[in-house]
């Protein structure tokens, strides 16, 4: 690739300023006339953006960045990684390629990987790229991507997409049928060229929603970093119509924490009880799961309430989230509140309770920080409390 970004002194000045404020060095004069200084500005945005998602990428010189939104867009190298263990065998195509982490990842597993990018400048630099990254079983085609399934006309072990979530008409959208590719309506002709379909979604689209829209669901991984829902995978598989496996997964600075279960699986017994000397907070994979009875079930843990989605118990378990100790609890109600919580600092959670955490900030004086939990929540007993805690 023959790009003026690519000359030694411009690739010096990216490296040298990604830790400058963009804002204040889009004032300065373009040291670089020869180039655009916009190009220039956004190699160093999108470069800064890769330091902790793509190290990979970050580490290599001469490497070519899109715009910062399709860096951000992009799969992390740790969600990447993850999915890479899910593929197995001799060929995938992903027929939305974008910057291509995930396929960089597919190569390490899969003989030979085809990328699929209709934007004709993104793909060449994701084939620059891969040049850089000394990656040789990526095959890099640009153009409509079931127009290239159709001249390929071959069986692929798999097929991965991530449908845009932006559309001309409506703007920012997570209902597969408004994605491109329209997932739903294609997949018919998908199954065409693969047995096996995995498919990138937004975290906000409702599992229930994406399992009116798909069919031949095998399994579905809510993924999670640091306790932030990134993405949910989908694996689907023609002709499959037995029992779904949802697994949850959360990435975080200690260990990964996981939990799957069988979607529909029986819950043998609902235990209800008030707040022993524990609390525990499921993390953020496993609620957007809705395991909230099963969770309960399976670490034998009693719940707060129907709808709290908080646990406890008298002994304490490893669990996949948060734990606290209840050091004082009380009911909401004017004295209580004035007495322990008036003009403190604390951090606040909210779980089934009618007030928001902006409204008892203010209302009560409560800045946030420090080392106290506050969960103002509801009991078994319907009742409106609130739990001091120190978090283990």
């Amino acid at each position: 690739m023959h790009s003026p970004l690519l000359s030694f002194d411009i690739q010096e000045f990216i490296s040298q300023n990604i830790h400058t404020n963009i804002s204040r060095l889009a004032l300065q004069k373009n040291p670089f006339p020869e180039v655009q200084w916009v190009e220039i500005l956004t190699q160093i945005s999108a470069k800064s953006k890769a330091k902790e998602k793509l190290p990979t990428w970050y580490a290599h010189q001469n490497i070519i960045y899109p715009s910062k939104i399709s860096v951000e867009q992009t799969s992390s190298e740790k969600t990447a990684l993850y999915k890479s263990n899910l593929v197995l065998g001799e060929s995938l195509i992903d027929l939305t390629g974008g910057f291509g982490v995930d396929d960089y990842y597919f190569s390490k597993k899969i003989n030979q990987v085809f990328h699929c990018e209709l934007n004709t400048e993104l793909s060449e630099i994701v084939k620059h790229n891969f040049e850089i990254l000394n990656i040789k079983n990526i095959n890099c085609l640009q153009g409509d991507s079931f127009e290239t399934l159709k001249k390929l006309d071959q069986h692929f072990d798999w097929i991965y997409i991530d449908p845009s979530r932006r559309s001309d008409r409506k703007g920012k959208v997570f209902m597969l049928k408004d994605c491109s590719p329209n997932v739903p309506n294609f997949l018919d002709d998908y199954f065409q060229f693969s047995d096996k379909i995995l498919i990138k979604t937004a975290p906000i689209l409702d599992i229930t929603s994406g399992l009116n829209e798909l069919q031949n669901v095998k399994t579905i991984h809510v993924i999670a970093i640091n306790n932030e829902v990134k993405e949910l995978l989908w694996e689907i598989e023609k002709n499959y119509d037995d029992a779904i496996t949802i697994k949850t997964i959360n990435f975080n600075k200690e260990k990964e924490e996981i939990f799957e279960f069988i979607l529909g699986e029986e819950i043998k017994n609902k235990s209800y009880n008030l707040p022993k000397k524990y609390i525990y907070e499921p993390n953020s994979a496993i609620l957007k799961s809705g395991a909230f009875e099963l969770v309960a079930n399976h670490f034998k843990l009693e719940k707060l309430h129907q709808h709290s989605h908080l646990y406890t118990s008298d002994e304490i378990i490893d669990f996949p989230g948060r734990i606290f100790k209840i050091e004082r609890k009380f009911e909401y109600n004017k004295n209580e509140m004035k007495e322990f919580l008036q003009n403190t600092k604390a951090n606040i959670t909210i779980r089934n309770f009618p007030e928001t955490v902006e409204k008892i900030r203010a209302k009560w004086k409560i800045s946030d920080g420090g080392n106290i939990y506050v969960f103002f929540t509801t009991n078994a007993n319907n009742h409106k409390i609130v739990l001091i805690c120190t978090k283990i």
